[in-house]
C-alpha cells in the first residue's frame, strides 16, 4: 500500500460506490486511514462485509448499504444513509463498474450492452445527480467518478460537464480510468485474454494494485488537488502512452 497521509480526511464522509470489489475496498481502507468514515455501497453483501471488516482492521469507522446504483431510488436511499449515519458527504468515489461481454460489435448481446450502460454510466450519473446537491448545499466536496473499458468515454465527457457545471458550487469532479489492475474484474477478463498478452501491452510488464488507484483517488478527493477539476487521469502502467 502507498504510504497514507495522516489526518487528510480526519473528520470527512467518504461515499464509495462499487464497496464491495477491489478498488472500492483499497479506497475504503485508503480513506479510512487517513481519518475519513466511510460508506460503501454495493449489491454483493458478503463483499462488503469484508470492506467493513478491512476498514476496521486499520481502525477506521465503516458502514454498508445494499443497493441497486442503476436505480434512482436506490441511489437516493444509499446518499441519505450516508447523512443519517454520518452527518454529511465530503467525497463520492463514483466507482461501480462491471467488465460486460469480451465480443465484437456485431455479436455483443443487446441485454449485456444495457446493463453495462446502466452500471457504468448510468449509475455514474445518478450518483451524481443525488449526492451533488447535498455538497452544494454544505458549501462544497469532491467527486471522483471511475470511467470503465468501452463506457469510458461517456463518463468522461460526464465527468467534465460535471466539473463545469459545479465548480462555482467548490465541487471538484474529476476521473480516473484504472486498466489492467489485480481484481475480479481482471481475472473475469483473463478468461477470455490471456494475462501474457495483457501484460506485454503495458510498459511496465504488470497490472496495476487496487491500492495504486486508490492513492490517486485519495489525492484528488484531498486538499492537495484543490485547483483541479475536469480531469481524466489513466491507471494503467503507460499501456495509454
Amino acid at each position: 500500500m502507498a504510504p497514507a497521509m495522516a489526518g487528510r480526511f480526519t473528520g470527512k464522509v467518504v461515499l464509495i460506490t462499487g464497496g464491495a470489489g477491489g478498488i472500492g475496498r483499497a479506497a475504503a481502507v485508503r480513506f479510512a486511514s487517513e481519518g475519513a468514515r466511510v460508506v460503501v455501497v454495493d449489491v454483493a453483501a458478503a463483499g462488503l462485509r469484508q470492506t467493513v471488516t478491512a476498514v476496521e482492521k486499520v481502525d477506521g469507522e465503516a458502514h454498508s448499504v445494499e443497493a441497486d446504483v442503476t436505480k434512482l431510488a436506490e441511489a437516493q436511499r444509499y446518499a441519505d444513509a450516508a447523512v443519517k449515519r454520518f452527518g454529511s458527504i465530503d467525497v463520492f468515489f463514483n466507482n461501480a463498474g462491471i467488465l460486460g461481454a469480451l465480443k465484437s460489435l456485431v455479436d455483443y448481446p443487446e441485454e449485456t450492452f444495457d446493463r453495462v450502460i446502466a452500471v457504468n454510466v448510468k449509475a455514474v450519473w445518478l450518483g451524481m445527480k443525488v449526492v451533488a446537491p447535498l455538497m452544494r448545499a454544505r458549501g462544497g466536496g469532491a467527486i471522483v467518478n471511475t470511467a470503465y473499458t468501452a463506457s469510458k468515454h461517456a463518463v468522461v465527457g460526464m465527468t467534465r460537464a460535471a466539473a463545469l457545471e459545479l465548480a462555482r458550487h467548490n465541487i471538484r469532479v474529476n476521473a480516473v480510468c484504472p486498466a489492467p489492475i489485480e481484481t475480479p474484474m481482471a481475472r473475469e477478463l483473463e478468461s477470455e485474454i490471456k494475462r501474457e498478452r495483457l501484460t506485454a501491452t503495458i510498459p511496465m510488464r504488470r497490472y496495476g494494485e487496487p491500492d495504486e488507484v486508490a492513492a490517486l483517488v485519495a489525492f484528488l478527493a484531498s486538499p492537495d488537488a484543490t485547483y483541479i477539476t475536469g480531469a481524466t487521469y489513466t491507471v494503467d502502467g503507460g499501456a495509454m502512452a
